[in-house]
């Protein structure tokens, strides 16, 4: 990307994760709006870069509605490995203030903070030489990307539970991503994986719409439907058929649970802390509750994650008419007989319950979560007592 002295400025979003389309730029004001692609409803993803070779305050001003979180954009000065928020106070509804410094460089900036195979990789290299963690492709992807899939487990030890987890259902829903990054790192920490861990394999799909996180697309209501509905009796997309057929040839163990990480709409009610979806099989909704209950009591409580705020199936945006598409990963894992639990995850962008959602926040949360994990899997010893 380069730019000449007499450039003011240039914008674009030409990179993975990229999604913009510039109207205008004139007089300190550049106008632009997210790109809606195959995406069958208004939706609110959108990451460009700027670059300028002045000092110089630009306004970013979006024409396709309020598409700014509660913290503002999320700002990267080292292309898109770490994230800012740059504060409601330089933001309005459709728009946001930024000062460039002289010669500031690339900067980028985004409705929440992106988490692309780069990320990925990076993790992968920085563990690989860990003996528990194994890196497989599932597939691949229509336009011939790998889907890795990561199991963690201790080699020669007799599995007696597995966790699936799963992200980028929705590809737009980044955060979730920083979460399981620290699941992984509680998990991977400890080499001899001891109890109650020590014989519980997890698999891990970093991202199931791998083409729509690398393309920068919305992902939600993908037309026909997207990827988070697509588990009816066949799937239309590559990897939602290898999934489903990679858990269905698992050797059944004597328990096991299944995670879906989500994120809400930027703002609204219910979009502003974490929360379990609530399962329609009243044996899944009490395996829910359990590990609601431990979850909650887990320091520190990073994200002021609450019991209370499980979400019914049958309250709020969780009803039969919202599923009408297809069946979601957690509705479908739930019929295999050896998964305890099945439920969706909801991690906000940037605000939980007041607390700052950001990648540091989001690994920690995800530490407290491989602990409720442990913890339930403890459960039947009285576990919770423990905490």
């Amino acid at each position: 990307m380069e730019i000449k002295p007499d450039n003011e400025i240039l914008v674009d979003g030409d990179f993975p994760g990229g999604n913009i389309i510039v109207e205008s730029v004139k007089d300190g004001v550049v106008e632009l709006r997210q790109d809606l692609r195959d995406t069958a409803t208004d939706w609110f993803y959108w990451c460009f870069r700027a670059k300028t070779a002045k000092k110089n305050q630009w306004t970013f001003r979006f024409t396709g509605g309020n598409v700014i979180g509660v913290r503002g954009p999320a700002v990267s000065v080292d292309n898109g490995r770490n994230w800012s928020w740059l504060e409601a106070g330089n933001a309005a509804e459709n728009s946001f203030i930024y000062n460039f410094p002289e010669n500031a460089g690339e900067v980028l900036f985004s409705v929440g903070m992106p988490y692309q195979e780069k990320h990925l990789h990076d993790f992968i290299k920085r563990h690989h030489h860990n003996p528990l963690l194994k890196v497989e492709t599932l597939c691949r992807t229509k336009k011939d990307r790998k889907v890795e899939c990561l199991r963690i487990r201790r080699p020669g030890s007799h599995i007696s539970a597995r966790v699936l987890i799963a992200c980028r259902h929705h590809c737009c829903e980044m955060m979730g991503n920083y979460v399981l990054e620290g699941i992984m790192e509680s998990v991977l920490s400890d080499p001899e994986q001891k109890r109650p861990l020590k014989n519980v394999e997890f698999i891990i799909i970093p991202f199931v719409d791998k083409d729509g996180v690398e393309d920068g697309d919305q992902g939600k209501n993908r037309y026909p439907h997207d990827h988070a509905r697509d588990y009816n009796r066949e799937s239309i997309y590559p990897v939602v058929r290898a999934l489903r057929e990679m858990i269905s040839g698992l050797l059944e163990t004597g328990n096991g649970i299944a995670l879906d990480f989500h994120c809400p709409c930027l703002s609204g009610n219910g979009t502003q802390h974490v929360y379990i979806v609530g399962s329609k099989s009243k044996r899944i909704q009490r395996e829910e509750q359990v590990f609601s209950g431990l979850l909650e009591k887990i320091e520190p409580n990073v994200f002021a994650f609450k019991a209370s705020d499980y979400l019914p199936f049958g309250r709020g945006w969780n009803t039969a008419d919202n599923f009408r598409q297809g069946k979601t990963f957690c509705d479908w894992v739930s019929g295999i007989p050896w998964i305890q639990m099945a439920s969706t995850m909801e991690i906000p962008y940037a605000d939980a319950s007041g607390m700052e959602v950001n990648q540091n926040s989001a690994r920690c949360f995800g530490r407290n979560l491989a602990k409720a994990i442990s913890y339930y899997f403890q459960k039947e010893n009285n576990a919770a007592e423990t905490i």
